[in-house]
Order: C-alpha cells, then structure tokens, then sequence
C-alpha cells in the first residue's frame, strides 16, 4: 500500500478513486470514541424490541410460526444492498460534515419513521379496513413488513458508518479499533437491557394511555409506547455525538471526479478482487457464525413461550413465556456488556482476538444445544390444570425456568465477541487488502445478512418438518457454530501488528 498525503488503490480492471486529506489523520481523544460507540445503544433499543416482540406480534397479526421467518427476510435482503453501498459512498462523501456524519443522521431520521410505522401497524391496518374480528390482519402486516424493511435499511445507514468512523477515530491503532469495537458492543449490550426491560414491563403502555386503542390490545400497547421510548433515546445520542465529534474533509482528486452509474457495483466487484486471503477465511467465519445465531435471534422469545412454558401464541401462558424471554435477553445483555469490557484482557490472555472468537464459538454450540435438554425437562415436569373442562399447562417449576435463563444469559459471552471481534478484524485485515473502511465492513456484513437470508428462507419450513417447534433450527446453528469455532482456530489469520501513528497517512487505510 502506498503511503503519503494522496493514495490510490488499484484493482486489475476497476481503478479505486483515491482521495486527499486536508489533515492528517491522527489518534482521537478516547471521549469521541465513546460518543460515537453510545449511538448503538439508541440503535440497540429499537433492536431489542423487535427481536423479543415482534416474532410474537407478527404471529398475533395472524402470520403462522411456519411463515413468520419470512417476514425477516426483506431485512436480511436490504442489507445484503444498503450496507456495502452505503460504505461505498461513506468512503467517497465529500460532504462539508464528513464522510461518515451525514450518514449516520440520515439513518436516524429513517429509523423513527420506520419504528412509527410498526408500531402504528395495527391502528393502521383496521383504519384501512382491517376486520378486528379475524385471525389474518393482511393490510397490518403489510404495514409491519413496510417499516420492518425501512429499520434495517436505516440501521445499516446507522451501523455501517458508526463503526467505520470508530476506525477512523482510532487512526489505523489496531488496539484501539478493537478498544472502539468492544466499546460499540457495550453500548449495544446497554441499549439490550434498556429495551427488554422496558419489554418484559407489562404496564408500560400506562405512561401513555393513548396508545390502547380498539386496533391495539395491550401487548401491542406496550410495544407502541417501547418504540417511542426508542425513537427519543436513539435521537438523542445521535444528536449529541454529531455536534460534538468532527470530521476531517476529504476531496476526490480531480482526474477521478468523472462517474460513472454504476460505480459502486463495478467497484464494489474490484473490492472483492482486493480481498486478501484472511479477509476471505474471515467471511466463511462468520457467516457460519450467523448461521448459528440467527435460528436463536428469531426464536428465542417464541421457544420460551412454546418450548418451555407449553403455551400458544395468544394464550396467557404463552405471553408469559415471551415476557420471560424479555428477562432473559435482559440478563444476556448485562452479561454481554461486562464481557465487552473485559475483551481486551482475553485477547491478551487467550493470545490474541481469534482465540477468542473460537473459544466463545465453541461455546455458542455447547449453549445453542442445552435448549434441547432444557425443552426435554420441561417437557417430561410439565403440570397441568383443568378450568372449566379445558386442560392448560401451568407455569413451569423453578429449575426449568432457571436452566433457560441460563441459556440466555450465557449466551451473552459469545454475542459480545460477535459484535466486536470481526469487525475489529475486517478493520486490521482491510490494511493489507487496501479497501477503504466503509466498503470493507460493508462486505464483512453480506457475510452476516446472507446466513440470515439462509435462515429465513428455511428455518420455519424446517420447523414445520419436524412438528412446528423450534428446536431443528437451534440444533443446526449448534452445528455451524461448532463448525465456525473450529475453522477460528485452525485456518483464521491472527490480525496484521499495530501500525505506527507517525508513519500512517491517507484518507483511506
């Protein structure tokens, strides 16, 4: 890689546009690295919400368990599109705010109309015609789908250049992408307990009476007012970290002002021709990864309220199920948060980051496969009572709803190293493969959305193979998470050294 005030970056067919610095590029102070790390905990908030919620929701619009994971499909779809291109463009914005800033607020602005539009979706849906009466509400699932689709598409408008501008803060100290990557993942794990908390609390929608309506029961209620509380936190701290962390001014060179209309696509496709080798083992990595998360992210809450407390969805014992589940990810979160701090003391202890990530891999599989045994002992100690001729499960016994919340709360070990570690590495690995931070982690996270698409394609036809439970698609992620803490010890490069502060210059490293 060239060094110097000006760099251009080569492919064999499509030329990188090279930029010019008007400063150089140095170390920020560690308090603009926390500022701009908080933003995923208003972004996180929204995203606890929805990952507790609204599997549930979506059942109670009337979308059956077997189709429900379609519905997270047009996310997985808009990030396989938005996240590469919009690091593509965050890397060549020549705005007067910075490259990285005018993103970040046009995603915030984007994410509360999009949390308007779902949580609005029942009061929606009736108001265009919607009969109260029946099962299947098409036109506010129609509406959820809207929104669902618009929140992915601004929270990768939000993660995407939030953690490229971590790595532009940290000036090209590897250990200090890695500090801001694991600061990211706190904040991320605050914004879990904020949002769960506020999930599993049933009388919520009471601070805000006017969000029960005939359309909006109070389960829905209760989401509504959570998505407001949303909206103003994630507004909040993104407002604070815009005015208070600038950015240096970059200018495309002259000779490269000429574009073209589809520029992003023919250089996103040189980009990938730059991958080096550990960039590549890196994407199997984690797309095994994701694979073995995902079937848990959709599920968790509905495995709660299924699988251990034997309801249905819109039974009472099933809606205690899921606000169980809320604790659990709350407990999850607070473990994830402690462990985010201490990951730079692993890396140091484990001998380095990819240890790290194989070990809590490793242990991903072994807690991915407890919600079997966990669901087998429910099961087999599960009471009964009969109201009125009808039998119906009772509350399952202290042991089985302690072994669950284990299982979530464990989990929260290997979901902090997953929030941090590969992306702290795609930061290293994209020095040696000379792509510029934005589009680098852009590639790492089609990496990520396309397991996702995988999983919400085949995960409830899968299910619905084996009985409609959720335990196929849980045993699978164990596999792939086996699978992928393996191939992080075995094959998975060890990150490039720190590169010297006085010696790093360029726009892009």
């Amino acid at each position: 890689m060239e060094s110097g005030d000006n760099m251009v970056m080569k492919t064999d067919k499509f030329p990188l546009p090279s930029f010019q610095i008007e400063s150089q590029s140095v170390r920020r102070p560690i308090w603009q690295v926390i500022m701009v790390a908080a933003i995923a905990a208003g972004v996180q908030f929204g995203w606890a919400l929805q990952l507790s919620l609204l599997t549930p929701y979506v059942q109670l619009l009337g979308i059956p368990h077997a189709w429900s994971s379609f519905v997270w499909l047009c996310g997985p779809v808009s990030g396989l599109v938005v996240q590469p291109v919009v690091g593509y463009y965050s890397d060549r914005c020549t705005s007067r705010f910075g490259r990285r800033r005018p993103f970040i607020f046009g995603g915030a602005i984007f994410v509360a109309v999009a949390v308007f539009l779902i949580g609005f979706a029942a009061d929606i849906g009736v108001a265009s015609g919607d009969n109260t009466g029946k099962e299947t509400k098409p036109r506010a699932v129609a509406t959820f789908v809207v929104g669902f689709w618009i929140l992915d598409v601004a929270n990768n408008m939000l993660q995407g250049p939030c953690r490229a501008l971590l790595a532009d803060l940290a000036g090209s100290d590897s250990a200090r992408i890695r500090t801001g990557n694991s600061l990211f993942a706190f904040f991320m794990a605050v914004g879990n307990v904020l949002g769960y908390a506020a999930g599993s609390y049933g009388d919520l929608y009471k601070f805000l009476p006017f969000t029960k309506t005939e359309a909006c029961d109070v389960y829905c209620a209760n989401l509504k007012t959570c998505f407001f509380i949303s909206i103003a936190l994630l507004m909040t701290i993104t407002f604070l970290a815009l005015i208070t962390v600038s950015e240096d001014v970059y200018k495309k060179e002259e000779h490269n002002e000429k574009t073209r209309s589809c520029a992003v696509f023919l250089d996103m496709f040189g980009a990938l021709k730059q991958l080096s080798r550990p960039m590549w083992i890196l994407l199997l990595v984690t797309c095994l990864n994701w694979i073995a998360w995902f079937p848990f992210f959709l599920f968790d809450t509905d495995w709660m309220g299924k699988e251990v407390y034997g309801g249905e969805p819109g039974d009472k014992m099933y809606n205690l199920g899921v606000r169980a589940g809320a604790m659990g990810l709350l407990l999850n979160s607070v473990v994830l948060g402690m462990t985010s701090l201490l990951l730079e003391a692993m890396a140091r202890g484990f001998g380095g980051a990819k240890r790290v990530w194989g070990v809590v891999n490793i242990i991903l599989a072994v807690l991915l496969a407890m919600t079997v045994l966990v669901t087998k002992y429910a099961e087999h100690h599960r009471r009964f009572q009969t109201v009125d001729g009808v039998k119906t499960p009772m509350k399952p016994s202290a042991a089985v709803i302690g072994g669950a919340l284990s299982v979530f709360a464990g989990l929260g070990i290997p979901l902090s190293v997953t929030f941090s570690v590969p992306f702290a590495l795609a930061s290293s690995f994209s020095n040696d493969s000379e792509v510029g931070q934005g589009l680098s982690l852009g590639v790492l996270n089609m990496a990520i959305v396309i397991p996702q698409m995988f999983v919400s394609v085949l995960a409830g036809p899968w299910d619905a193979l084996f009985g409609g439970g959720n335990l196929p698609a849980f045993v699978i992620g164990s596999i792939a998470a086996a699978i992928s803490g393996l191939l992080a010890f075995t094959i998975l490069p060890s990150p490039p050294p720190d590169f010297a502060l006085d010696k790093v210059s360029g726009a892009m490293h």
